[in-house]
């Protein structure tokens, strides 16, 4: 093959990759590093959180000392433990959180009493960013997101450039 129609090829697929948008998922550690165990307040911990389909939600706690039950609504306001959805006990337990809706879990020790319960809504997908001239800083990503649709331009050319 031609050295020139090599990199022609070349630069194209470099330009199909460029448009490619990663995709990657959360592990949300209920309680943050508190892990989860009582005296939380998960309401909080929740409302700073954005859940999107295919993140996942991690439970950390002492396992001779508590459970995780997934329950209904009915189950989590009133902290039932009779047939749970599901139920998970190793102290270190990962669940995907794969359908769009609300998840309600609970402590199934009897802690869920005493406020040791979460529900969370998990979206398709994740919210757009708000953006103001009041919420900029030297982190803000914005500019390379404002720069990706013009890279497979720029490969294009700049192959057209070196081959003709």
């Amino acid at each position: 093959m031609d050295l020139r129609v090599s990199l022609a090829l070349g630069l194209v697929m470099v330009s199909a990759l460029t448009m490619i948008n990663p995709v990657s998922s959360t592990d949300h550690i209920v309680g943050g590093n508190r892990g989860w165990n009582p005296g939380i307040n998960y309401t909080d911990w929740v409302n700073n959180q954005t859940f999107v389909l295919g993140d996942w939600i991690s439970f950390r706690y002492q396992k001779d000392q508590h459970s995780v039950l997934q329950v209904n609504q009915s189950g989590y306001d009133n902290c039932t433990t009779d047939n749970p959805i599901a139920n998970w006990s190793s102290g270190k337990d990962f669940m995907e959180l794969n359908e769009s809706k609300r998840y309600y879990y609970i402590d199934g020790k009897g802690s869920c009493y005493t406020g040791m319960k979460v529900t969370v809504r998990v979206n398709k997908t994740a919210p757009a960013p708000q953006h103001s001239a009041a919420n900029t800083s030297s982190n803000d990503k914005s500019s390379d997101c404002a720069l990706r649709p013009a890279l497979p331009a720029l490969f294009m050319f700049l192959g057209a450039l070196f081959t003709f």
